[in-house]
């Protein structure tokens, strides 16, 4: 039964994986003939200093947008558990952001910070009129801020049901020993909350590895200005099709491969996911 997955992920998977590792062995300018390269990609850029920076940036837009991302996604999450028509309404708008494309949110947002036309020439905005995008200071920040607003409400999609599922009863009986809400938060919600914060902290962990298009957009394509904004996916970009060195940006390509696979081992295993235990056991 599973052989059909298999088979596609394998095709879809593993074949091209393969041959982006045998690609980042030659040279190539993704047009000529292939010509051998053998280890010469990966020192170059194992050594490179521009390969580490945008290494850096992407860790940092890891860390910044899971720290932004969590504890929004989970106040969103218990605001739209309960059930009724007004929370409904609102979960269906939270998740409008992501039903759009990249792109488009970042044509949109790029055209709300034009600090001459954009929200920051609203009456009581004018301290938003600024270069947000265009300062070297501000640029990553702002693009974290529009990285968070498109992917919280799919956390908080998550959130939402994992608070569904805990049972009515582990609260009941917290509220006969005299648990306060803050109480029935920290000491029910949050413990039953444990491996859809695994699940939730993993999407962003390896998501943050594959950020590319809305960056690309928000910096013009440059990862700018300067280079505040060129994280690894984008670098890979800049490197294959700008400078037409398709070996060495497979070698990139292998190395974001190899830190998302390296995370998501790390994540489960430091966090006891993969053993899969109850937390309902004996109820």
């Amino acid at each position: 039964m599973a052989a059909p997955a298999l088979i596609l992920f394998g095709l879809f998977g593993l074949v091209p994986l393969v041959g982006v590792v045998a690609l980042s062995l030659t040279h190539w300018d993704g047009l000529g003939s292939l010509g051998w390269a053998g280890l010469a990609n990966w020192t170059g850029v194992l050594t490179d200093a521009a390969t580490w920076q945008a290494f850096g940036l992407t860790l940092k837009v890891m860390a910044v947008s899971w720290l932004v991302e969590t504890p929004l996604a989970l106040a969103l999450g218990l605001f739209q558990a309960p059930r009724g028509r007004l929370r409904a309404l609102l979960a269906v708008l939270y998740f409008l952001p992501l039903l759009l494309s990249a792109v488009a949110i970042g044509l949109t947002w790029q055209a709300l910070l034009d600090p001459s036309f954009g929200i920051g020439a609203t009456p009581g905005l004018h301290w938003l009129a600024r270069p947000l995008l265009g300062s070297p200071d501000l640029a990553l920040s702002t693009v974290i801020a529009v990285i968070a607003w498109q992917f919280v409400p799919f956390h908080a999609l998550l959130y939402q049901a994992g608070i569904r599922q805990i049972p009515t009863a582990l609260y009941e009986a917290a509220a006969l020993d005299g648990a306060g809400p803050t109480s029935r938060f920290l000491h029910v919600t949050l413990p039953q909350l444990k491996y859809t914060m695994v699940t939730s902290g993993t999407l962003m962990l390896i998501g943050s590895l594959t950020y590319f298009d809305l960056i690309f957009v928000l910096s013009g394509g440059t990862g700018g200005p300067g280079t505040s904004t060129r994280v690894l996916p984008l670098a890979m970009y800049i490197t294959g099709f700008q400078a037409h060195d398709m070996g060495r940006a497979s070698a990139v390509a292998t190395l974001l491969v190899a830190t998302g696979l390296g995370l998501s081992l790390l994540t489960t295993r430091l966090s006891g996911f993969s053993r899969m235990d109850s937390q309902q056991e004996g109820m």
